[in-house]
């Protein structure tokens, strides 16, 4: 059948969701752009499907781009169980993006989805064209196991508040700050038909492990990412602290390092104006 015909689907909030088998788990995925090129694959972050990301960084990519957005096993609408090692939600991601295909790839990644993203180039060299890592550090970087405590003392604090736990664990707790996480949380709403499943408890518990675990691990030699690849992060990521941005930048010869003033885990949201701009031209090169 011929694909010609369909419109380009260039706003995320209207990308049908789809389904594809591989390695027994059937992946739930969202596809919009212009096909043809190099696709860009978007990783997600801890307790995410694909409902948070944010349109501002997502739409302007895909004016150009083919992009594809996807839940790794046992997330939101993707059959199976979690993984508990970043390594193995990078075989998934591996399984997903071959069975679609693709010889080559960009990726995009945020947070959690910055480490399957790591574990996947490591793997798989030949895979990755460009690297976009967002929010996230090295295997065995600097209190990177230490992402669980805070997660779970800022989903406590968003309770009390009845807030979004994401206000808290992405954005300062300043006016600036405060204002941002509204709006983020706001346009990840943009979208009423066909929303995904949430996450489930067990499932944010086990990723949780899986991130200390690759916190604790021995690090990976990025000195073999030959790939350009661009950084970013805030200045006050309590999250996955700033200075693993640093460390990644440090491990990976030629990568290019942003980082926001006054903002957090979640700067490339809060600062999506000046960001989807820098990520479009990276990819353009």
């Amino acid at each position: 059948m011929s694909m010609t015909n369909e419109p380009v689907i260039t706003s995320y909030a209207l990308a049908s969701t789809r389904t594809i088998r591989a390695n027994g788990i059937t992946f739930a995925y969202r596809e919009l752009g212009p096909k043809g090129g190099v696709p860009v694959i978007f990783f997600v972050h801890l307790a995410a499907a694909l409902d948070n990301w944010d349109p501002r960084i997502v739409d302007p990519i895909a004016t150009d781009h083919h992009v594809i957005a996807f839940d790794n096993r046992g997330v939101g609408a993707s059959t199976g169980r979690v993984p508990d090692s970043v390594e193995a939600m990078a075989d998934d991601a591996y399984a997903f993006i071959t069975a679609l295909g693709f010889e080559k790839v960009d990726i995009f990644s945020f947070s959690l989805g910055g480490m399957v993203a790591q574990a996947l180039v490591v793997d798989h060299p030949e895979l990755v064209r460009k690297l976009i890592l967002t929010g996230t550090g090295p295997k065995g970087g600097k209190d990177m196991d230490k992402v669980a405590r805070t997660t779970y003392y800022d989903i406590v604090r968003a309770g009390l508040t009845r807030s979004d736990p994401k206000e808290f664990l992405f954005f300062n707790r300043n006016p600036t700050g405060k204002a941002a996480g509204k709006a983020f949380v706001m346009r990840l709403e943009e979208r009423t038909e066909d929303r995904d499943a949430k996450v489930k408890v067990a499932a944010f518990q086990t990723q949780l492990k899986a991130i200390k675990r690759w916190g604790r691990g021995r690090p990976d030699d990025l000195s073999t990412i030959t790939q350009p690849v661009l950084i970013a992060n805030g200045d006050h990521d309590r999250m996955v602290p700033s200075v693993l941005s640093n460390d990644l930048h440090q491990r990976i010869s030629g990568s290019e390092l942003i980082i926001y003033p006054d903002s957090g885990h979640g700067a490339i949201f809060q600062f999506h104006e000046q960001f989807a701009p820098r990520a479009v031209e990276f990819l353009a090169r």
